[in-house]
């Protein structure tokens, strides 16, 4: 019997920053985790970064990673982000699904450093192959969607209780969102495996686009400006950005 996507192989990525600014903040580490099923040794890729680019002291309160260390041990962006693009698209290739916490950031970040530092995007280096992703905050919010409260990874650790070692650690917190992807799966089986998971993705396509909304029209009751993006996993390209 074939085994139920949460039980299978997935990978999961994340980033951390310079900042929550997608088209201009920069990357400064990496990581990619690969899990064969729940009970394998999980892969782990990192990626370290020099960004060339001031870190501002807020960001450092966040991941640890301050300029001196990344002056001395990361790497220019230019190959880093080639290498986790072929990454990616290596995951796409192989069939296996990625989970992406706040897929919309994570992601538009890549792509956007791709075209500043590779006249390139990420649509160019997956070519044919689509990535299937899988978005912890997008499933819990539509499979719970009354409930109360904050649903940051470390919320939806607590919750589906899935261990966090090292928040705010690329790896750690890829690893963390890989295991709460298989918990949602587990929890909400009965809802969720009724799609293939190409259908899943478009299901989350949607089901952003009607959070998104939601959230906007919470913004504008409360004299909010603040524009919500609509877009998932990929926020479209600007020409600032390139």
């Amino acid at each position: 019997m074939t085994p139920c996507w949460y039980e299978g192989p997935l990978a999961s990525f994340d980033t951390e920053t310079t900042g929550v600014d997608v088209e201009n903040d920069r990357v400064v580490s990496a990581a990619l985790v690969v899990q064969e099923t729940p009970r394998s040794v999980p892969r782990v890729t990192r990626w370290l970064v020099n960004p060339g680019v001031e870190i501002p002291p807020a960001a450092t309160e966040v991941h640890g990673l301050t300029p001196d260390h990344l002056a001395r041990f990361g790497r220019w962006p230019a190959p880093v982000v080639d290498e986790v693009a072929r990454a990616l698209a290596d995951q796409a290739l192989a069939g296996r699904p990625l989970v992406v916490m706040n897929a919309p950031f994570d992601l538009t970040l890549l792509d956007r450093e791709l075209r500043r530092h590779r006249a390139s995007s990420l649509a160019r280096y997956l070519g044919q192959r689509r990535l299937c992703v899988l978005d912890p905050r997008v499933l819990d919010r539509h499979l719970d969607r009354y409930r109360k409260g904050r649903r940051t990874l470390s919320d939806l650790c607590e919750l589906y209780e899935v261990e966090l070692d090292g928040a705010h650690d690329a790896a750690a917190d890829a690893l963390a969102a890989l295991g709460v992807v298989r918990a949602i799966g587990r929890r909400y089986a009965p809802r969720l495996e009724q799609y293939s998971l190409p259908e899943l993705h478009a299901r989350q396509v949607t089901w952003h686009a009607a959070q998104a909304q939601g959230l906007q029209a919470f913004f504008a009751r409360n004299g909010s400006p603040e524009a919500v993006d609509h877009n998932w996993p990929l926020r479209p390209g600007l020409p600032a950005a390139a």
